[in-house]
C-alpha cells in the first residue's frame, strides 16, 4: 500500500514553536555566557587597579640580580598580579640592535652591549608603572643605578649558587658564561655583584618556594613601604 510522504517544507506550527524557543534558549545561554565573562575581566581588572593603587605606584618595580635568579619569570607573574606591562631590557635590547644579545658580545664586546644596555634602560625608566626586569650587569652601572634608585623601586632577587647553576644551565644563551667554567664564572660573579645588589630597597630569595609564594613576599614588602 503506497504511503503519502510528506514535503520536506512542511513544518507544523508547533514544530515553527518548538524551534523558536530552542534559538531564544540557546541565544539567552550566549547572552549570559557573554555578560558573565565581561564580568569577570571587568571583576579582574578592577582587582588589579585596586591593588596598585593601595600599594600607591607610580614608579617602575625593577627586578636585579644574577642571570637564573627568576627576573623574567617572576616579573611576568608579578606584572599580570598587578595589571602592568612587562619589559625585559634584555629584549628591548635585541629589538633595539635587531641581533641577538650574543651576538652583540662577539661582534661588538662587553663594553658596547653595556653602553647599549644603559640607554635602553634610562628609556625605560621614563615610562608609567611597570615591571621591569633587568641584565645580571646592568645595576653595576653607576649611572644606572642612581636612576633606578631615584625612579623606581627596585628588588633584588635572591639565589644560591647551585640554583642558579641548574637554572642557567637549561639554555645555553648566556655569552659570559662561555669564557670558562659556568661554576667559577657565577661563583665570582655572585661574591664581586652581591655588595651592589644590596643596595636595592629590598631583597627576596627566588630560590626557595614557589612562584606564587615569591611573588606574595613580592608584594608584602611592598605593601609595607606604603605604610612608612
Amino acid at each position: 500500500m503506497a504511503r503519502n510522504k510528506i514535503p520536506a517544507n512542511a513544518i507544523t506550527p508547533i514544530d515553527e514553536n518548538i524551534r523558536k524557543i530552542g534559538f531564544l534558549i540557546i541565544f539567552s545561554s550566549l547572552l549570559c555566557y557573554f555578560e558573565l565573562y565581561s564580568l569577570v575581566i571587568m571583576t579582574d581588572n578592577n582587582t588589579n587597579l585596586i591593588n596598585r593603587n593601595m600599594l600607591g605606584l607610580t614608579t617602575p618595580i625593577v627586578l636585579v640580580g644574577l642571570m637564573g635568579a627568576g627576573k623574567t619569570t617572576i616579573g611576568r607573574r608579578l606584572a599580570n598580579e598587578l595589571g602592568l606591562d612587562f619589559v625585559d631590557s634584555d629584549n628591548e635590547i635585541v629589538e633595539a640592535a635587531e641581533c641577538s644579545i650574543a651576538d652583540i658580545f662577539e661582534l661588538y664586546g662587553e663594553p658596547i652591549f653595556r653602553d647599549l644596555e644603559k640607554r635602553v634602560i634610562l628609556r625605560l625608566l621614563d615610562k608609567e608603572p611597570i615591571i621591569l626586569a633587568t641584565g645580571g650587569g646592568a645595576f653595576m652601572n653607576a649611572e644606572v643605578r642612581q636612576a633606578i634608585k631615584s625612579k623606581a623601586i627596585s628588588i633584588w632577587l635572591k639565589a644560591d649558587i647551585e640554583v642558579l647553576l641548574e637554572r642557567v644551565g637549561r639554555r645555553n644563551n648566556r655569552p659570559l658564561l662561555e669564557q670558562g667554567d659556568k661554576r667559577e664564572i657565577l661563583s665570582k660573579l655572585l661574591e664581586e655583584r652581591s655588595p651592589i645588589y644590596a643596595e636595592a630597597d629590598f631583597a627576596v630569595n627566588s630560590g626557595s618556594g614557589g612562584h606564587d609564594a615569591i611573588v606574595g613576599e613580592i608584594l608584602r614588602h611592598l605593601k609595607s613601604r606604603t605604610k612608612l
